[in-house]
C-alpha cells in the first residue's frame, strides 16, 4: 500500500473504533495505531473482520520497556493482511502491575507469543490458559528484557547429566587475573593491570 492508502486506512480505523484508538501514524511505510489495552481483543477482531482491513494473520507479539514511564510497557502486536499486502503495528500501554487481556480467542497463535512476553518482560495476560515461562528455566528469577535486569552476575546455569536437571553454580573463571570491577572502559581500572607494570603513571 502507498503512504496515502495507509493514511486513509488509519483514518478509517480511527473513525470506526474511535473509542478504542488513542492515536495513529504512518512511518517507514507502515501504519501504527495506539489503542486502549483493555480493548485489545475487540480491536484485533475489528482489524481481522473489517472488509477494508482484513489483517487475518498475527505475526508476532512483543513488548518495549520504558522504566521511567508510569505505564511502563508497550505491548506490540504485528499483523499482516495478505489481501492488502500490508502490515500494521498495534501498540497498547500498560503499567507494571496491570494485566493484558489474552488475544487467543481472536488469534490462537497468540498463545506462545504471550508466554514469551511474560517470560521476558513479566507481563501477565489475563485469561491465558497456560501462563508460564517458555524460554527460561522453571526456577529462573527476573525478566531478561526489562531494562533494569542486571547484565552481569556470579551464577551460571547448566544441565547436569548425573542429576538429570538444570543446576545453578558459581561462575567458573578460567583466566587467572579475571576481576569483576564493574567499571566502564572509559573510567579505567584503579589498579595496575598485569603487563602494564612498566607503563608511565
Amino acid at each position: 500500500m502507498t503512504e496515502e492508502e495507509l493514511k486513509d486506512l488509519g483514518e478509517h480505523i480511527a473513525g470506526a473504533i474511535e473509542n478504542d484508538v488513542r492515536g495513529w501514524k504512518v512511518a517507514f511505510n507502515e501504519l501504527t495505531i495506539e489503542v486502549n489495552a483493555a480493548r485489545i481483543v475487540s480491536v484485533l477482531k475489528f482489524l481481522r473482520e473489517d472488509v477494508l482491513c482484513r489483517f487475518i494473520e498475527l505475526i508476532d507479539i512483543t513488548a518495549v520497556d520504558w522504566p521511567e514511564r508510569a505505564k511502563r510497557f508497550d505491548v506490540v502486536y504485528h499483523l499482516l493482511s495478505l489481501h492488502n499486502n500490508s502490515r500494521i503495528r498495534v501498540k497498547a500501554q500498560i503499567g507494571e502491575d496491570e494485566t493484558m487481556p489474552t488475544a487467543i480467542e481472536v488469534h490462537p497463535c497468540a498463545n506462545w507469543f504471550e508466554r514469551e512476553v511474560f517470560d521476558m518482560y513479566g507481563i501477565v495476560f489475563s485469561g491465558h490458559p497456560d501462563m508460564r515461562r517458555i524460554l527460561t528455566d522453571y526456577g529462573f528469577e527476573g525478566f531478561p528484557l526489562r531494562k533494569d535486569f542486571p547484565l552481569t552476575g556470579h551464577l551460571e546455569v547448566r544441565y547436569d547429566d548425573q542429576e538429570k536437571r538444570v543446576v545453578y553454580e558459581p561462575v567458573s573463571l578460567v583466566q587467572d587475573f579475571r576481576n569483576f570491577d564493574y567499571l566502564s572502559p572509559w573510567e579505567g581500572a584503579k589498579y595496575v593491570l598485569p603487563g602494564d607494570e612498566k607503563a608511565k603513571s
